[in-house]
């Protein structure tokens, strides 16, 4: 069935879908676009036939390497050292713009370290290239553990002008879809000055999404990477609450904040093909104050010295530099915009503009604010005495044609005070937004009617969060709260002896999630700074995930919980050698390819002559086992169960696949493939019923019979 229409972040109205057609069938002409853009001049060089052209042309794939600087360079070096040498001669592929040359894949010369790259070549072309098959391989396996992330190049832009630090108290405010979110979280995990992957962040990331669904799918993209200084928040952005770290201590500042918000997206033209059709004078305009608003909010929320960056997918000057220009009038001085252009070399960027052409919905030219003409002051351009305190020149403007991307738009604040006079944005004091519709509204506002347009649509803004919340959630979606365990709970304290856990480990960090408050399934791990958050902000703040899983039950008489793998990295060092076990990659192969190998088949192999000595030494339950790989001083750690009679590598299948791919040239799938359907013949032969015996074959077994019976 098709959808009454599409909403889109934020729960903005983006045009009636009734009469939607097949991308095929849209039509990448729109008329008002055209003369907005073209009379705006914003397209330097006269270019805009070729900016118009490359809009209407597929986005290349673009892909980075996420996780931690050591284990991110290994797995670039592997698509730069095996998969790239595969396509140096391929011959007779079309590139995106026929009238160029196909180009091989490269690296982003802007992304640091080369951990980021592009394939001038659309999804669909690649799947046809025979030569791309590796390239697939490579994309789909590690994809699934979260090693890449398919990703906009332009997208990746706002957080790396951030400059976030593990110590940093991070908000991204409007997080959903996650991807920008991921690398906030990469960015606090990160010691410039160490490879040392056991050291842990003091700073958190908090991601916010006001849509109740989208909030939970955030979860999704941030899972992969196990970090246990996340946690994803449901709230409007434009009221965000206020937060403490302790009981009645002072309100939080956040060291660096990511208002990447919701616009018309009109930069997307090039993977969202609707925005073609779609594209009204009035887009921009009706987002214009809720973009403020964010970006006012934020600001407020922000540590005097802190830095903020405010992005969007737009060109649009009125979702641009014209909110940046509200805002920095609003701050009086006390926050200013940077100069970012030595950041990033290799990126292709333009300055921002200083003024712009006003249209009102109907798309008539409004050379200055009337108030009968019913639109936000705000949209119009500074005058040029403000343009000189403003420098909205440090905004960074992206455009499609100049590196074969999307479209986007960044300026980075810094906060060097708070502004003498309040700037009083939507505050939140309670868990329930119904609850805000009660307080009497203090925003300023232009005019009369713009105050009551602004209450109309916060009125509808809380009305569809809370019809949201009686929708049905994702299978997964977990509503029980965070309950702490004390670190001397009877079950606790059995895991704590068994593993022999130091005890520097923050043991009273372990909670549940389920009523009853006791360790019934799983039990999980958060940093001690998540653990203020949670204990200090239960009544404001709507939380939706954080945490990672620590133990899990397992049917053992030694030791029913085991450690899961995804909390490895942050209790390794606090684990005693004794249950640690160094093993080859010969036997690391066999425990990879066999679910559960017995101890017979591993002795038989002779994979590895010195595991038993080290194994017998060990007691029944889980150990752990160090691997190194060869690459660049990697080292494996894994748990595996050893068992009275068997052995069991604890490692997800999508783990599974990428190390056989990664470290032995083996596809998992192709193996399982070839087995299912190994086994599917045999039992179709043993089901297909056998044919009967004809009259002769029987007159000749009777006669045969009979003979070797007269002969005995």
């Amino acid at each position: 069935m098709a959808k009454k229409g599409r909403r889109g972040r934020n729960n903005n109205k983006l045009g009636n879908r009734d009469d939607r057609q097949p991308w095929s069938q849209v039509k990448q002409e729109n008329e008002a676009w055209e003369k907005f853009y073209t009379e705006q001049n914003l397209i330097p060089d006269g270019n805009f036939e070729l900016f118009k052209k490359t809009c209407q042309e597929t986005l290349p794939l673009t892909f980075r390497v996420t996780g931690s600087r050591k284990h991110a360079k290994i797995i670039s070096s592997l698509f730069q050292n095996k998969i790239m040498p595969l396509l140096d001669n391929i011959e007779n592929v079309e590139s995106i713009d026929s009238s160029k040359p196909y180009k091989k894949p490269f690296s982003l010369p802007w992304y640091p370290d080369n951990l980021a790259y592009q394939i001038d070549l659309p999804k669909q072309v690649i799947k046809k290239v025979p030569e791309y098959k590796q390239v697939q391989k490579y994309l789909l396996v590690e994809n699934e553990v979260g090693n890449i992330s398919r990703q906009e190049a332009v997208s990746m832009i706002p957080p790396l002008v951030l400059d976030v630090e593990p110590h940093h108290h991070v908000l991204d405010m409007c997080a959903a879809p996650g991807s920008k979110t991921a690398q906030l979280i990469e960015a606090l995990h990160t010691f410039k000055d160490s490879n040392d992957e056991t050291l842990q962040p003091t700073g958190f990331v908090m991601a916010n999404d006001s849509d109740y669904k989208r909030a939970y799918m955030l979860v999704h993209q941030i899972k992969r990477l196990n970090s246990a200084n996340v946690v994803v928040v449901n709230h409007d952005a434009q009221m965000f609450p206020k937060m403490r770290l302790e009981e009645n201590g002072p309100f939080l500042k956040f060291d660096r904040i990511l208002c990447d918000v919701p616009c018309s997206g009109d930069a997307t033209m090039r993977k969202n093909i609707m925005v073609w059709k779609e594209w009204r004078f009035g887009n921009a305009i009706g987002l214009h104050p809720l973009q403020l608003n964010i970006l006012k909010r934020g600001l407020q929320l922000l540590k005097p010295g802190g830095r903020l960056v405010y992005s969007t997918c737009s060109l649009n000057p009125i979702e641009n530099e014209a909110v940046v220009a509200a805002a920095l009038k609003l701050w009086d001085g006390k926050v200013k915009l940077v100069d970012s252009s030595d950041r990033l070399p290799g990126l292709i960027r333009h300055k921002g503009v200083e003024t712009w052409k006003v249209y009102d919905k109907a798309g008539e030219l409004k050379e200055t604010y009337n108030e009968e003409d019913k639109l936000p002051k705000t949209i119009f351009p500074p005058t040029p005495e403000e343009c000189k305190d403003f420098h909205l020149e440090h905004c960074m403007r992206v455009y499609p044609q100049d590196q074969n991307t999307g479209g986007f738009f960044i300026t980075v604040f810094e906060k060097e005070g708070e502004p003498e006079q309040e700037v009083v944005t939507k505050d939140v004091e309670s868990k329930e937004d119904v609850n805000i519709l009660k307080r009497e509204s203090t925003e300023t506002a232009d005019s009369e009617s713009d105050a009551k347009k602004q209450k109309t649509e916060e009125t509808t803004n809380v009305n569809a969060i809370v019809k949201q919340r009686k929708e049905k959630l994702p299978i997964d979606a977990n509503e029980e709260p965070f309950i702490f365990i004390n670190k001397d709970n009877e079950v606790l304290q059995k895991c704590w002896d068994f593993y022999q856990v130091t005890e520097d480990f923050p043991k009273d960090c372990a909670l549940v999630r389920n009523a009853t408050g006791e360790p019934l399934r799983s039990i999980y791990y958060v940093a001690p700074i998540i653990k203020q958050i949670l204990q200090n902000n239960d009544v404001k703040l709507r939380f939706i995930y954080t945490g990672i899983k620590l133990f899990v039950t397992q049917k053992s008489e030694v030791c029913p919980w085991r450690i899961q793998s995804e909390c490895l990295h942050v209790i390794r060092k606090y684990l005693p050698s004794i249950r640690q076990i160094e093993i080859n990659l010969e036997l690391l192969k066999l425990l990879l390819l066999e679910p559960s190998p017995s101890v017979a088949e591993i002795r038989k192999s002779n994979a590895d002559p010195k595991f038993f000595e080290q194994i017998d030494n060990v007691g029944e339950g889980s150990c752990f086992v160090r691997i190194k790989t060869g690459y660049e001083d990697e080292e494996l750690f894994f748990p595996l169960w050893k068992g009275k009679h068997s052995f069991n590598l604890m490692v997800n299948k999508h783990e599974t696949a990428e190390l056989l791919y990664r470290l032995y040239g083996i596809d998992k799938a192709a193996i399982d493939k070839e087995k299912a359907e190994k086994e599917k013949a045999e039992k179709d032969a043993a089901e297909k019923p056998q044919p009967e015996t004809s009259t002769s074959e029987n007159v000749v077994e009777e006669a045969t019979t009979e003979a070797e019976t007269t002969k005995n």
